[in-house]
């Protein structure tokens, strides 16, 4: 074969496959737009639930379909909760929202979230906090460290860390922490969280087996707790020294 010819065929495939990444560029270009417009209608809906503009704005920015199984992504901008892997379930757009607002997230927080998951609560939070906050958000099932750090790194939440630990007992090593979330049902509220929260700080926590209730606490300066039902909901239990026994 000679040179020209060579070159002729080389030049042919590579505009053939240039073809072909610029096929899927598009393709991928507008299936972003697609999840973007399925955002804003999802946050529209979020209006009459949530009044803090701030939480609405976070989610609008935070990709949903980029932390759940890619089997999963259409049904992203659904109001409910999601399968992700191992039992396990991230929380609905609503609740999610909600409780983001009940622990008046600012910037600069320093967070710890009991309950990885997938990644997708700690990103909406992590845009309330700001690049001066951090959150630690510990998951007891190693795979979804694995994906939740995949998720995180790949939609370029740097200020979050995950670790492999069981939550019951929170994570003394950076406490004491301003806001303490909790995704998972407790059959009581852990001393060990309570004792991790920093005074003035808050913490929401699911209570109960069959029936559960969302738990608003607040810390006050002399160290005091206050409680506050935020009503009834459903979560996935809590396992470890301060959760429900393995069945």
């Amino acid at each position: 074969m000679s040179e020209r010819r060579r070159m002729i065929l080389v030049n042919a495939i590579s505009e053939k496959d240039y073809g072909k990444d610029n096929k899927r560029r598009t393709k991928e270009e507008k299936e972003e737009k697609e999840f973007e417009e399925l955002r804003k209608l999802l946050v529209e809906r979020l209006e009459g639930i949530v009044l803090e503009k701030n939480v609405l704005k976070a989610m609008l920015h935070v990709p949903r379909h980029r932390f759940v199984p890619e089997y999963e992504q259409r049904a992203a901008y659904t109001d409910r909760p999601l399968e992700i892997s191992h039992g396990q379930t991230i929380s609905a757009p609503h609740m999610v929202a909600i409780m983001c607002e009940i622990l008046e997230l600012s910037e600069g927080h320093k967070v710890l979230e009991i309950g990885a998951g997938s990644g997708y609560n700690a990103a909406v939070m992590a845009e309330l906090i700001g690049k001066t906050g951090r959150i630690y958000t510990v998951e007891r099932i190693k795979p979804l460290v694995n994906f939740a750090m995949k998720n995180l790194e790949e939609t370029g939440y740097d200020n979050v860390t995950v670790l492999l630990e069981n939550g019951s007992i929170g994570y003394p090593r950076y406490a004491p922490y301003d806001r303490i979330v909790v995704t998972c049902a407790a059959p009581s509220i852990p001393k060990t969280l309570l004792e991790q929260l920093k005074p003035g700080g808050i913490m929401v926590i699911p209570v109960g087996d069959y029936f559960q209730e969302l738990i608003r606490i607040k810390k006050d300066s002399n160290g005091n707790i206050h409680k506050k039902r935020k009503g009834e909901v459903t979560f996935v239990p809590m396992l470890g020294k301060h959760g429900f026994p393995k069945n």
